[in-house]
């Protein structure tokens, strides 16, 4: 029996969630515990490959869902599966939250095929903890443009696009609450790390 936890961290561009991707990892190495941190798209030399696609390359909706997917294989298989099965927790800077979110949100991707992408690709592991960092997506937007001098072309969607994604996030958390949760990030950094604090602790045996 394994004791890794996986947690996935969630948002709209801009809404602070990579900010607190070290402090989780140093969070669980204070409890005794190794920690890995990780991204989606990427996590393997194959999925930065496809991140620069993904992030860089115009694509029809439906194989931006594929090559998400493909790399999201990529990442469980080599890296999440593993460090898991050697009781090592796992921080994910987004996982399958975020194509529920943006290709089937923003994109308007059967949510039918994503669902069914879901469960080949994943092969089981789910994370323990979501948490999903929900910000206004003007001031989300606000902050990309002035703290990005080169944005993707995710980052240079336009505020309904980020609207429908925030949405799709808010319905997926309202489908799972114990595994969600919900921190508000309009708060300062250390606010908010105090609400991630609170969703960390009950992760503890």
């Amino acid at each position: 029996m394994t004791t890794g936890k996986f947690i996935s961290l969630e948002g709209i561009d801009g809404a602070g969630k990579s900010t607190h991707l070290n402090p989780i990892a140093e969070w669980v190495r204070a409890q005794g515990h190794e920690a890995l941190v990780t991204r989606e798209p990427g996590g393997t030399p194959l999925g930065e490959s496809l991140r620069q696609l993904l992030l860089h390359q115009s694509m029809d909706p439906d194989t931006e869902a594929l090559v998400m997917f493909a790399a999201r294989r990529e990442h469980v298989v080599n890296v999440i599966r593993p460090a898991l099965a050697r009781d090592t927790w796992v921080i994910s800077d987004r996982f399958t939250d975020a194509s529920f979110a943006y290709q089937g949100g923003g994109r308007g991707v059967s949510l039918a095929h994503l669902r069914y992408l879901e469960s080949w690709v994943e092969g089981g592991v789910h994370p323990d903890l979501t948490l999903l960092f929900d910000l206004d997506p003007q001031e989300a937007r606000n902050r990309v443009l002035k703290g990005t001098p080169h944005p993707d072309r995710f980052e240079r969607e336009q505020d309904a696009f980020f609207r429908n994604v925030r949405a799709a996030y808010l319905a997926r958390a309202a489908a799972e609450p114990g595994r969600f949760h919900i921190l508000d990030s309009s708060q300062t950094p250390d606010a908010i790390f105090a609400q991630v604090r609170q969703a960390l602790d009950a992760l503890l045996p």
